[in-house]
């Protein structure tokens, strides 16, 4: 029975050595896109699922907060937990469900995302942070369908539409005003999308309209949106007046079917009114609340130029303007430096040395004789001659034709012994503590 017990843990001992010396997988993350459908029309949503998969568990939330879509406005909706089964391993994914609905006829692009996870190795539990990017997927745009008016189009799942009066419609006179609310609530849309009313003009009636308000209702899997508009009615005249039925169309993508709700025509007899100066108090006193109201939108919607916000232009002028000035002052600054460096080499030693080496080189007789003894009245010589300055600092050569010449030196006596000028130059110049430059390329005066 020992002997039975020791075999057995003998194989055992060698099954788990040989489970142990298994290469194991490394660990497997990845992410995707994926869309419920890449052609649709103009307001149509697309379901865009970011998956991330990972072969351990993550130990921390994915958060892509609010993207932005060129030419599209988007709405999160939740996180979905899972797993999946993939050559006889278990992967964990996240799910990131966002719904893409196109405002323009214009394809747009679904970018590329970068997503920061975290994760645990394979055989650890703490988790590691990754970064991982997807592919970006194209959405193609198809136009509103011949025959449709672009600016009465939406797409949703469901339209209601109620409308209501404040006041009586069977007691109206010349001067009193109604007001029409009217709500369209739709179902998979946003309210950005539901088009404005197109308020008919009639004879009679002066229309004035008051606040538009947009409310999105979002739940866990779906999403829906109400506008309600009002429309101030100033009866102008007596006698019958019918307010034209307003129809109000929409497209089911799912039943590829065009409906439509209309609300009824409305007749109303407009009795007299003796006091008919009132009318024209009254239409004063709607037009400044239109105007006021006006302005209110103004104010309320933000203000961009070239995709900017005020405060990102208010930083980019301040920005442009600091470099401006510094830029405006580098440049001044060069400008001043370089006169007074000019400045200073027109009335240099080296200034008139360049005018000598230009007058010897072109054999420039009067030129050279002028700029050589100009040149020797800039030395600090004890006695401003050439015959001293090249007794003093003059090379071999220079003394030995000064000694043969008898004083009579000719012009071509210069252009021949250049090397040995510009040498005696250094020498005086290193004799009087001096750093010796070479002569600079010739600017003319």
């Amino acid at each position: 029975m020992k002997r039975l017990i020791k075999y057995i843990l003998i194989v055992y001992g060698i099954c788990l050595g040989l489970l142990l010396s298994l290469p194991s997988k490394g660990q497997q993350v990845w992410a995707e896109v994926h869309l419920n459908q890449s052609t649709v029309y103009v307001g149509q949503p697309v379901t865009v699922g970011i998956k991330v998969y990972t072969s351990t568990w993550f130990t921390r939330g994915i958060d892509l907060g609010n993207l932005q879509v060129n030419g599209a406005f988007t709405t999160y909706f939740r996180p979905v937990s899972g797993s999946i089964s993939k050559n006889g391993m278990t992967y964990s994914n996240v799910e990131l469900i966002y719904h893409v609905f196109p405002y323009k006829e214009e394809n747009i692009v679904f970018p590329s995302l970068d997503i920061s996870v975290e994760t645990p190795p394979e055989g650890d539990y703490k988790g590691v942070k990754m970064e991982l990017q997807t592919e970006q997927k194209l959405i193609k745009v198809k136009p509103v369908p011949p025959g449709f008016e672009t600016n009465d189009w939406l797409v949703a799942g469901g339209l209601t539409v109620d409308g209501s009066w404040s006041g009586s419609l069977n007691d109206v006179k010349v001067g009193d005003v109604l007001e029409r609310k009217i709500v369209r609530t739709a179902s998979g849309t946003m309210s950005r999308l539901i088009p404005p009313i197109n308020w008919d003009t009639v004879p009679g009636l002066g229309l004035y309209p008051d606040r538009t308000s947009l409310n999105d209702n979002k739940g866990k899997t779906s999403i829906s949106a109400s506008r309600t508009e009002a429309m101030k009615y100033l009866f102008e005249k007596e006698g019958e007046i019918t307010i034209p039925e307003m129809v109000f169309h929409w497209y089911n993508p799912y039943q590829d079917k065009l409906y439509k709700r209309t609300l009824k025509s409305v007749k109303i007899e407009v009795k007299a009114n003796p006091n008919m100066g009132i009318l024209t108090t009254i239409k004063d006193s709607l037009a400044s609340q239109e105007a006021q109201l006006l302005m209110d939108t103004v104010e309320k919607k933000p203000f961009t130029w070239l995709g900017f916000s005020w405060k990102q232009l208010l930083i980019l002028c301040v920005i442009l303007f600091v470099l401006v000035f510094f830029v405006v002052k580098i440049t001044r600054n060069l400008i001043n430096w370089n006169r007074t460096r000019q400045q200073a080499y027109l009335h240099s030693e080296r200034y008139y040395w360049d005018l000598f080496l230009h007058a010897a080189k072109k054999n420039q007789s009067k030129e050279t004789l002028k700029s050589i003894y100009r040149w020797i009245d800039e030395l600090d010589l004890k006695e401003p001659s050439l015959k001293y300055f090249i007794k003093n600092y003059g090379t071999s050569q220079l003394k030995e034709k000064l000694a043969t010449s008898n004083g009579k030196i000719e012009i071509a006596f210069f252009s021949h012994h250049l090397n040995d000028f510009k040498l005696s130059r250094k020498r005086y110049l290193q004799g009087k503590g001096k750093v010796f430059r070479p002569s600079r390329s010739w600017v003319n005066p």
